[in-house]
C-alpha cells in the first residue's frame, strides 16, 4: 500500500489533537488508512496506476478526520497529488509554490454559479491545456457551506480558471446526507473530470474504487441493508485484472 499526502494530513491531525474525534460511527475499530472498519480493510486494493495529471485538495478543518471523507480516494489515484488543511490568512508556502510553478497548470474544479468572474470558467478542459504543462486539478474537500467558504475566501484562488461540473446522475454518496441530493461526492466529481480531461483508466478506476469504499464503509452501517458477498469489490478487482493483462 503506497502511503501518501491524505494519510500524512490525517496523521499530523491526529498528533495536534487534544482530545478523540466523536462523530456518528467514532466506536466503530477503523484503519487509519482507508477509515473502514478493520475487519473489512480495502488496504490491499489500494489502485496502482500511472496518470498524466496531478492533483491537490484543499481540506476544510475537520474534513480529514472524517471516516466518510472521500477526497482520500483521488489520492489513492492520482500519484502526483498534494493535500493541505485549509488557511485563509496563513496558506503553506509550499502550496502557493506549487500553484505558481512553471511545472503545472492549475485549474480549480467548482461550480459556475459560484463564480463571479465569468471569464474564468473554462467551457472545455481538453481545449484550454497547456501541453508544456502538467494540468494541476485543485478541489476543495470539505462540506458544501465550508466548500463555498474556502471558494471565496482564498485569495490564492482568485486568478485560477475554474472547470465547473454539471452532474448527468444523482450522488450515489449515501454516507454523509447534503442539502442537495444531487451534490457529489469529491471523489464522484473528480471521476468527471478526470473523464474529461482524457484519463479514462483513471475516471473508471476512482468510480470503482469510491463504490467499493461506499460498499465497505456502508458494512459497519447496522441500519443499513449490506450485501456481505461485497459485489463492488468484486467489479474492481475484475477491472483491476484486465487492465492489468492488456
Amino acid at each position: 500500500m503506497r502511503i501518501h499526502a491524505f494519510h500524512r494530513l490525517y496523521q499530523h491531525r491526529l498528533s495536534l489533537s487534544t482530545k478523540p474525534f466523536k462523530a456518528r460511527g467514532c466506536k466503530v475499530v477503523r484503519c487509519q488508512y482507508c477509515q473502514i472498519v478493520e475487519t473489512n480493510c480495502i488496504c490491499d486494493y489500494q489502485p496502482d496506476i500511472e496518470t498524466n495529471v496531478a492533483a491537490m485538495l484543499l481540506v476544510s478543518d475537520n474534513e480529514v478526520m472524517k471516516p466518510s471523507n472521500t477526497g482520500g480516494l483521488i489520492v489513492d489515484i492520482i500519484k502526483d497529488s498534494y493535500v493541505y488543511q485549509w488557511h485563509r490568512t496563513e496558506p503553506s508556502k509550499e502550496m502557493l509554490d506549487i500553484l505558481n510553478s512553471d511545472k503545472y497548470q492549475p485549474v480549480i474544479v467548482f461550480p459556475e454559479d459560484y463564480t463571479d468572474n465569468k471569464s474564468r470558467v473554462v467551457a472545455d478542459l481538453p481545449q484550454a491545456r497547456d501541453p508544456n504543462k502538467t494540468l494541476l486539478l485543485i478541489f476543495i474537500d470539505g462540506s458544501w457551506r465550508e466548500a463555498r467558504k474556502i471558494f471565496r475566501r482564498s485569495d490564492y484562488l482568485q486568478k485560477l480558471p475554474v472547470l465547473s461540473i454539471e452532474p448527468e446522475s444523482v450522488s450515489q454518496y449515501m454516507m454523509r446526507k447534503s442539502d442537495n441530493e444531487q451534490h457529489l461526492s469529491t471523489a464522484e466529481v473528480a471521476s468527471l473530470v478526470l473523464k474529461q480531461a482524457g484519463e479514462n483508466n483513471a475516471a473508471t478506476t476512482l468510480q470503482l474504487w469510491f463504490e467499493v469504499f461506499r460498499e465497505s464503509y456502508m458494512l459497519s452501517k447496522t441500519r443499513y441493508k449490506s450485501d456481505q458477498t461485497r459485489p463492488s469489490l468484486k467489479s474492481y478487482i475484475e477491472h483491476s485484472k484486465s487492465e492489468t493483462s492488456l
